[in-house]
């Protein structure tokens, strides 16, 4: 089978698109011929080495997948041969990643595509989507009524946060880095989107929510908890899934007397049973064309290199090139 792999890591020209052993499904998996990958900025942290993780070479690359089964173990239940299914949270743990022609997937990591559902738009979503509703329900449990700020809504992430937000009955405000990104957010569903290069943020958020922020979901790497903490509401909440390396101040006296709370997460850290909860009201609300997918571009897997170069430049160097998810397709 054709996949996107490295045999060691480093920057983008170390991955390689080549033939490599058709993957084979165990007892209680199933095989996936893959319609469609995406791109994940933790995608760049493994094959750059900038997070440390064991790997076994050759690895192939990527997180998430859509596609159909084509092989089903004899201890798989709920899918067989013909099924439209997508995948998230693979590449980790010894799974191996989702950049090849096929996958073999434990069952309880598989979930089912609604028939009126794009493979690309599906893909597009799942991590990022899995993340917001992980974020949101979970471990900020957002409220009907309360106030969502989305620092970045126009990326996967925050996209999906906007979103939801709004799905959940929330008050959403949101930034942007351009005109265009900001007609985007309001399109998502954004009450209001403030462009943060050339508007006062503060002074937005201060008219829009009165008594303060509820949920502060924090996209960037490089949290300003000096100025989040101030504009939090009584028992505010932020919410952080970015930034290994930052060590940023935090005022502690503004923070506790309000009854604030921080919450950290990695998505990945989340079970099969978490992940299947939020798969759950993705493909409900997809289906209901209520989530839609933010996608910048969609590319040949053979450009792999490409979008690994695309979005390391997007996520690291901050070049504000991307507007949604780079999918490609085998």
């Amino acid at each position: 089978m054709k996949a996107a792999y490295i045999n060691q890591t480093g920057p983008p020209e170390v991955i390689i698109y080549g033939d490599l052993p058709t993957a084979k499904p165990g007892p209680a998996q199933c095989l996936i011929k893959v319609a469609a990958v995406d791109v994940n900025p933790i995608d760049i942290y493994i094959r750059s080495g900038m997070i440390a993780a064991k790997l076994s070479f050759p690895y192939i690359l990527g997180r998430d997948l859509a596609g159909t089964v084509v092989e089903a173990g004899p201890e798989v239940k709920k899918f067989k041969p013909g099924d439209r299914v997508w995948v998230t949270g693979q590449g980790v743990a010894e799974r191996q990643g989702t950049f090849s022609e096929f996958v073999a997937v434990d069952e309880r990591w598989v979930h089912p595509t609604p028939g009126n559902v794009r493979d690309e738009d599906i893909v597009g979503v799942s991590l990022v989507g899995v993340t917001a509703h992980l974020g949101l329900v979970r471990h900020a449990k957002l409220k009907p009524g309360e106030v969502l700020f989305v620092n970045g809504g126009s990326g996967g992430v925050g996209s999906s946060v906007v979103q939801m937000g709004k799905i959940l009955g929330a008050r959403v405000i949101t930034t942007a880095g351009s005109a265009e990104k900001v007609a985007a957010c309001r399109q998502l569903g954004a009450d209001v989107a403030v462009n943060y290069k050339t508007d006062d943020v503060e002074a937005a958020i201060k008219v829009f929510a009165g008594d303060g922020v509820h949920v502060w979901w924090e996209t960037l790497r490089e949290p300003n908890f000096e100025r989040s903490i101030p504009l939090l509401a009584m028992r505010g909440r932020i919410v952080v899934m970015a930034g290994r390396e930052a060590r940023p101040p935090f005022p502690v006296g503004p923070f506790y007397v309000k009854d604030c709370s921080l919450h950290g997460f990695a998505m990945f850290n989340a079970t099969a049973e978490e992940q299947e909860a939020a798969a759950n009201a993705i493909n409900r609300w997809m289906a209901e064309g209520k989530v839609k997918a933010r996608i910048d571009r969609i590319l040949p897997l053979s450009k792999a290199a490409q979008a690994h170069r695309l979005q390391e430049e997007s996520t690291i160097q901050k070049s504000g090139a991307l507007s949604g998810k780079i999918v490609l397709r085998p």
